[in-house]
């Protein structure tokens, strides 16, 4: 079918989200929360069906050839499923920002003048594999005041439309618009223009998936933009890092959930500390199946390592593939990631003060962390509840997206009769 032929589907979708919108805009905090926590409760009775909509797309994806770490997005089982279900409590549990004022101050004349918090109004998710973000997309939305569209991919169109009729059937009887959670019901490809053509009732779209998607909506798209795109992350290990913990950091950021953005891709390593501490980081990867692709002089440190094309320095893998470069210092190790880096999430491994301090400063991904983890850069890790998804676009909000990236400011004035003069 052509984009033509979902115009009039699509555009009611995204106009019912705008009615939707003016109606969450006002809903209290206790009716927000209160379907958060009936959406959690609903999920947790309908387990089963869901997951099982969610093994009939894993099972047609592994047919159809998908990718590894794609399938690993995929599934919700296990602790991905805790965690979704966790978010919609931890949402609720946070403060609502929609109405607060900051910034308050008092101008010579005595007009008070602040800053109020408001949502964006109807906010298009495009995403694809990952039927979670269904569920973290809207908990967010909402919270914040706004409806959403939600347009995931096709692999998942079982688990995404299971998730959205629970969280639609939780709205309804708490009295929250089930038009402010909208969802395509169609897979072709075809019904994606029209979304993005729908300025008139969308306010705001961001794509989460692979380069091809992020790129054709940015190119495409005559409503604003947020990118969340890849996650080509790194670790520096200094040549002050203590050998023990470099190990367990790089581990962990390879391996905790390595189908995700803000997994290790690339590993630094001062020279000083390329005889010392790296083979024992090389030997504890390799011995959990990962394939380590080096610069030459990574290969004469740790000879199971295969040489590293200059592609690999700028490949997300999403798989057990690590790329490792051997660096003369901090400043090297810095260029590298401004020039093959993906603005995401960088971490230095370092006992110097002044080095952590200059890889603070100079490091300008959006999240840049010393002697920690890069799992940290998740929202919900972070304490913003759920996540809509890691920015990496400096305009409007840059890193894990929460409530607060999810509405804008406007001007508030309490005057006592002032006239301007």
């Amino acid at each position: 079918m052509s984009a033509s032929d979902h115009q009039a589907e699509i555009e009611d979708i995204c106009r019912r989200a705008r009615g939707a919108s003016l109606r969450t805009a006002d809903l209290p905090t206790g009716v927000k929360n209160a379907w958060l926590e009936r959406s959690a409760d609903r999920l947790e009775e309908c387990r089963g069906e869901i997951l099982a909509a969610n093994a009939r797309d894993v099972e047609a994806a592994e047919k159809q050839g998908l990718a590894a770490p794609m399938l690993r997005r995929l599934t919700l089982e296990g602790d991905k499923w805790r965690d979704m279900v966790a978010g919609l409590r931890d949402v609720a549990a946070l403060p609502d920002p929609v109405g607060t004022i900051g910034e308050l101050r008092v101008r010579p004349n005595g007009l008070r003048v602040g800053r109020m918090r408001i949502p964006l109004g109807v906010i298009g998710i495009i995403y694809e594999s990952r039927p979670n973000v269904t569920v973290d997309a809207a908990a967010l939305c909402v919270k914040a005041g706004n409806a959403v569209v939600l347009r995931g991919g096709s692999e998942a169109i079982r688990s995404n439309l299971a998730l959205a009729d629970v969280l639609r059937g939780a709205a309804a009887e708490v009295g929250v618009p089930e038009d402010a959670i909208g969802i395509f019901r169609t897979t072709d490809r075809a019904a994606i223009e029209p979304l993005l053509k729908a300025d008139r009732w969308v306010d705001l779209m961001i794509p989460r998936g692979g380069p091809g998607l992020i790129r054709k909506v940015i190119r495409e798209s005559s409503i604003p933009v947020i990118a969340h795109d890849r996650g080509v992350c790194h670790v520096f290990i200094d040549e002050t890092a203590v050998p023990e913990m470099a190990r367990d950091i790089v581990l962990d950021s390879k391996l905790k959930q390595m189908a995700v953005c803000n997994a290790l891709e690339t590993l630094l390593c001062h020279r000083k500390a390329a005889r010392t501490t790296l083979p024992a980081v090389l030997k504890a990867l390799h011995e959990q199946g990962v394939e380590i692709r080096g610069c030459c002089e990574t290969r004469e440190v740790f000879p199971d390592a295969v040489e590293a094309s200059e592609a690999d320095w700028a490949a997300e893998f999403l798989d057990r593939i690590l790329a490792v470069r051997i660096v003369d210092g901090l400043d090297e190790a810095i260029e590298h990631i401004q020039r093959w880096g993906s603005d995401h999430t960088e971490v230095i491994v370092t006992e110097s003060y002044s080095n952590a301090q200059a890889f603070l400063r100079r490091v300008n991904s959006s999240a840049v962390g010393v002697n920690c983890s890069t799992a940290f850069a998740d929202g919900h890790r972070l304490g913003l509840g759920a996540e809509i998804g890691v920015s990496t676009t400096k305009l409007h909000s840059y890193g894990p997206m929460g409530l607060e990236d999810l509405t804008t400011r406007k001007f508030v004035l309490y005057g006592e009769g002032q006239l301007r003069e």
